[in-house]
């Protein structure tokens, strides 16, 4: 089980990501906008830059819903592989089941 404070502090940069969202994607584009003038997009690259680091999606660390394991977690169940196996063992995810060959 991960510590609290780390889940709280992870819980705490996606809630920023969000709130930023709309802000980080109207300035990225104009920085990416060719027919703006260099002042513009200098201007709006260091708006972009003086946003909170915690405001970036790629800070955001994908964690088990259960335990907060930071490691080996499925995208699809969003749980650790060792939550997925004791929940599907148990039948309580449906479709899942053991390989045998």
């Amino acid at each position: 089980m991960a510590r609290q404070a780390v889940i709280n502090r992870e819980n705490k940069r996606r809630n920023m990501v969000k709130k930023f969202a709309a802000k980080r994607a109207e300035l990225k584009a104009i920085c990416d906008d060719m027919k703006r003038s260099d002042e513009e997009r200098m201007d709006a690259r260091q708006k972009l830059q003086a946003l909170p680091r915690d405001a970036s999606p790629s800070r955001l660390r994908n964690r088990c819903s259960l335990t907060g394991r930071p490691r080996g977690v499925f995208r699809k169940f969003g749980m650790c592989r060792n939550k997925i196996r004791e929940i599907a063992m148990q039948g309580e995810i449906p479709g899942v089941t053991k390989a045998s060959w």
